[in-house]
């Protein structure tokens, strides 16, 4: 008698990899849009400004929004002298920041440091109103810093930065015209 066997069999394998992952960082970065106008609303000059946010200006964000309770934020605009070449550092404070000198509020412009307004924040980022300086002595301008108070340097410096192209000469009688994009990439 003959008899044949057959065996079957069935055999899968699946391999599961573990280990990927996902990171996303956020950067702070920001730029200035100056434009000057001359007595008679013509425009002299126009520049867009990369800015360095100070090491003092991303703690005290995020102080703010992780750690704060009824925060309240409130923003002013200054202007950089001109008479050298500034270099700005991430350890700059209102109070200590040897590469540059802020323009004097008051003598080279009305009044204090400008209030600083803000649009709704979209698409991660966020853009002031115009700020407005009314020139009132003939000066160099080098570029522009955002700080907390509007006088004095009890308060926090965000950023500041210069013109790409170098320095700028304003006039008595000239308006600047600064907008600040915050952006978070």
């Amino acid at each position: 008698m003959h008899s044949e066997v057959t065996t079957m069999s069935d055999k899968a394998d699946a391999t599961v990899l573990l280990g990927g992952s996902t990171t996303e960082t956020t950067g702070l970065t920001g730029y200035y849009d100056v434009k000057c106008l001359d007595s008679a609303g013509n425009v002299k000059w126009g520049e867009t400004i990369k800015n360095l946010v100070t090491t003092e200006g991303k703690n005290d964000i995020l102080d703010k929004y992780f750690a704060g309770t009824s925060y309240t934020a409130a923003w002013y605009m200054g202007l950089v002298d001109g008479a050298s070449t500034p270099t700005y550092a991430v350890g700059d404070t209102l109070a200590s920041h040897a590469g540059w000198t802020e323009l004097a509020a008051g003598t080279a412009y009305s009044g204090s440091r400008p209030t600083v307004s803000w649009s709704a924040a979209s698409a991660g980022s966020k853009a002031s109103t115009a700020t407005t300086f009314t020139i009132s002595a003939t000066n160099t301008v080098a570029g522009a810093l955002l700080a907390t108070v509007a006088s004095g340097t009890s308060g926090t410096l965000y950023s500041a930065g210069s013109f790409t192209g170098g320095n700028r000469s304003v006039a008595s009688g000239d308006t600047l015209l600064v907008t600040y994009t915050a952006v978070a990439a």
